[in-house]
């Protein structure tokens, strides 16, 4: 791909699919947006939802998956947009990797969040004087940051022990909380249940509430280009990367309809529930009691921290491949690896730092969870969406890897692209009426704000010396350069 190695090949099949399902995260993505998904839509759509997207999103990993066997480094899309443009090779490459930067940034910043979140639900229950406040969630999520930021600054070789630890905590978790909550409640709700619709967004519009409700799905499909961005750090990536985004979307899909199902399912009085500050834990309480609730909340709290993690190591290894190629401010600095542990350390506190920027308006917004999911969802997916859609462009000029879709490429891309646009527009309109100042979606500005700059910046400098990714020389000059 041109670049000397700078970082260890630790990671084998099993780990690169790890960290994409770690990220993916089913039982963090349900638990975290399950309150969003009772107030805008209910049961019909978060059930149908989750398969609908979730077939939607496999059309989307199966056209990445694809362009990483062909394209498998850690600069993964933004690198693969360089070379598969025919023209402005600079430009495509440029917006690709800010979209990835910013929605890597708000994937971390939205799992710390959610952590928070339900690490204070978890005290208020051990605790009953305890005050849980929107300061103190931005406060845990800071700590959180922290201990994720310390794990990932060690060896990569850490982070492959505990995602394989991540993946077993995942299912076995997930196992437990469906079984305790099919067997021990007094009750479940009707089969009929399913088709259960609610709105209490504050909109009139069935239509528009309910597709708001597919945000549940499409956040916790998020990240899947982990995968990618450890392509360097993989054994025969070529194989292993892609194999590792459709297997992680493949599994997920499956496993999170069966956990979704039994949350539904365990669903007592919709109304109080749905209204509570923390509704999955609410209908955790009802039906399974106090103490039983709190021990599956640890569970759900374990996965968080584990898919916060995941997050973190493939933001930073973004970080790290846009810096080696000039594209961001201070590049050598974020670029550097350590000699020591042989992992980018600058890029992973930069990673900490700007998500912490993100979930500050958390401090005083009530909806800011909200907003960051949606930076996460519209600017990783609208990252996805351009090399995917430059691969479409390119038609039968594209030289695909050892893993590919042979003549179904085309039609598996379209598809993809479509569903990215519809998504991407639907997540930066308004999610709760009325629209005030603490329940404005910030995502859109946010997203503008990064944009704006990248294209201040593209016309004012970087237009002139960043030409997309660069080449070292030839394989044989690129191996002498090699640090490891």
């Amino acid at each position: 791909m041109g670049y000397p190695r700078k970082l260890t090949r630790r990671f084998r099949a099993f780990d690169n699919f790890a960290i994409s399902f770690t990220i993916i995260n089913i039982i963090s993505g349900i638990f975290s947006s399950f309150g969003m998904g009772m107030n805008a839509g209910g049961p019909r759509i978060m059930v149908f939802g989750w398969i609908g997207v979730s077939v939607m999103v496999l059309f989307v990993g199966a056209a990445m998956a694809e362009i990483a066997s062909a394209y498998p480094t850690s600069g993964a899309l933004y690198f693969s947009a360089g070379k598969l443009a025919k023209r402005h090779k600079g430009a495509w490459s440029w917006y690709t990797g800010w979209l990835n930067f910013v929605g890597q940034v708000g994937g971390t910043a939205a799992t710390g969040y959610a952590a928070a979140t339900f690490i204070q639900a978890y005290i208020s229950m051990q605790w009953s004087d305890y005050d849980p406040t929107l300061e103190r969630t931005v406060l845990i999520t800071a700590a959180v940051l922290f201990v994720q930021a310390l794990a990932n600054t060690y060896t990569v070789h850490l982070i492959a022990v505990l995602n394989r630890i991540s993946v077993w905590w995942l299912l076995i978790g997930m196992l437990i909380i469906v079984t305790t909550l099919a067997f021990v409640p007094d009750q479940h709700q009707s089969a009929g249940f399913v088709t259960h619709y609610a709105n209490n967004t504050g909109f009139d519009n069935a239509v528009y509430a309910g597709m708001l409700g597919l945000l549940v799905t499409s956040w916790t499909f998020t990240g899947f280009d982990g995968s990618f961005h450890m392509s360097e750090e993989t054994v025969k990536a070529t194989v292993n990367a892609p194999k590792g985004i459709v297997r992680a979307i493949g599994c997920s899909a499956i496993s999170g309809l069966v956990l979704m199902l039994a949350l539904v399912y365990a669903i007592g009085d919709y109304s109080a529930q749905a209204g509570s500050s923390a509704p999955p834990v609410r209908v955790l309480v009802d039906a399974l009691g106090t103490g039983t609730a709190k021990l599956l909340l640890l569970i759900v709290i374990g996965a968080m921290l584990f898919c916060g993690l995941a997050n973190m190591t493939s933001n930073t290894r973004q970080i790290f491949a846009f810096a080696r190629d000039g594209a961001m401010p201070g590049s050598q600095l974020w670029h550097s690896v350590s000699p020591r542990t042989r992992t980018p350390v600058k890029a992973v506190w930069l990673a900490a730092a700007c998500s912490l920027v993100l979930v500050i308006p958390g401090w005083w917004s009530h909806v800011a969870f909200t907003a960051v999911v949606s930076v996460n969802v519209v600017g990783l997916f609208l990252a996805y969406a351009v090399p995917i859609y430059l691969r479409l462009r390119l038609g039968d000029e594209f030289r695909p890897g050892p893993w590919n879709l042979g003549r179904y490429g085309r039609p598996v891309a379209a598809v993809a692209v479509a569903w990215i646009l519809f998504s991407s527009v639907l997540f930066m309109l308004p999610h709760v009426s009325p629209i005030t100042a603490r329940s404005f979606n910030y995502a859109p500005i946010a997203l503008g704000v990064v944009l704006v700059l990248a294209t201040v910046w593209w016309f004012a400098t970087a237009r002139r010396r960043f030409r997309g990714p660069v080449s070292y020389g030839r394989p044989d000059e690129v191996a002498a350069m090699d640090l490891i």
